[in-house]
């Protein structure tokens, strides 16, 4: 038995004959009466009455009507069920420049797996245009990026304020810059300057800071990641968001420390971004709320999704 013969039967009752029937499920009518005869033989009921005028359901097929939707409705709910389980269990893409990559994002990826097992994650260091990008193409559902305070919101997205932060300076601590309190443009300028790559937010930060000075880059990178590495390893010094120093294993043995950047007020927003859509994946829409949810425990002020302003303190 198919489901394809029940539902074939459920049509030639609802729209009263067999030719109308084929008619609507695009079958000649030989076919559809064939397919017919074979689940009667299976069942051993003759499910229509065929006259020279055309078949129709039988007083047992009647009968039987009631099973046959019932199965119909079940089959319907499987697939339901069945779409639903895809849609939870597929892949969600998350870009991100490698902002608060220990503090936050490895804690979300933790929890979100322990409850979507069957979910993978596929996290994407990328620079902010290239995850802007991906975002509006699909490539991404979600995407993790910094944001200066005051800058316009770019259309097109819904954006969750996670955290905020300062930009401070992270040198290794045998660095001369390690034992001032804080660091000056002109200090930073004395020293090799490891810069993010044109793209991220951090580098058009650092322009801003150093004015008509610079910067003249010794070397450049994508991504905080790298950027630490390169600081621990005694080539220079670089400008990131707190966040992504604070609580970071090469902090926490010692590799590297970070200073303020004396008489600046600039505040970073770590800003969770998805694209304006009527239809949000169910993974994406959980792991979305994972972070909204872990960002508030590390003392975020998530922000309205599209805003991107927080909300007012009682």
């Amino acid at each position: 038995m198919r489901t394809e013969q029940l539902e074939y039967i459920a049509a030639v009752t609802r729209l009263g004959s067999l030719r109308r029937a084929a008619e609507e499920l695009s079958l000649s009518q030989p076919a559809l009466s064939e397919t017919v005869r074979n689940l009667e033989r299976e069942l051993g009921v003759d499910l229509l009455e065929r006259k020279r005028s055309g078949a129709t359901m039988s007083a047992s097929g009647r009968e039987l009507l009631p099973h046959i939707v019932n199965v119909l409705d079940a089959v319907d709910r499987l697939r339901a069920a069945a779409g639903e389980q895809h849609r939870i269990s597929r892949m969600v893409r998350l870009g991100t420049v490698n902002a608060a990559t220990v503090p936050l994002l490895i804690p979300v990826v933790r929890d979100f797996r322990g409850t979507h097992p069957l979910t993978q994650v596929e996290v994407v260091g990328a620079q902010q245009t290239d995850i802007h990008r991906g975002l509006l193409e699909g490539a991404f559902d979600l995407g993790l990026v910094n944001h200066l305070e005051g800058d316009d919101m770019p259309a097109g997205f819904e954006s969750t304020e996670l955290l905020r932060g300062r930009p401070v300076v992270c040198v290794r601590p045998d660095s001369p810059l390690a034992s001032a309190a804080a660091v000056t443009p002109d200090d930073l300028l004395a020293e090799p300057l490891i810069g993010m790559r044109s793209g991220y937010v951090m580098h058009r930060y650092v322009h801003r800071l150093l004015g008509g000075s610079g910067p003249a880059f010794a070397y450049s990178t994508d991504g905080a990641e790298m950027g630490k590495l390169m600081v621990a390893e005694g080539l220079g010094a670089t400008v990131l968001p707190d966040f992504s120093v604070i609580g970071d294993p090469l902090e926490r043995c010692g590799a590297l420390t970070h200073r303020p950047i004396a008489g600046d007020t600039t505040q970073v927003l770590l800003m969770l971004r998805r694209r304006r859509a009527e239809s949000v994946p169910q993974a994406a829409q959980d792991l979305h709320e994972v972070f909204v949810r872990t960002a508030r425990r590390l003392g975020g002020r998530p922000a309205d999704p599209g805003t991107g302003q927080a909300p007012d303190e009682d």
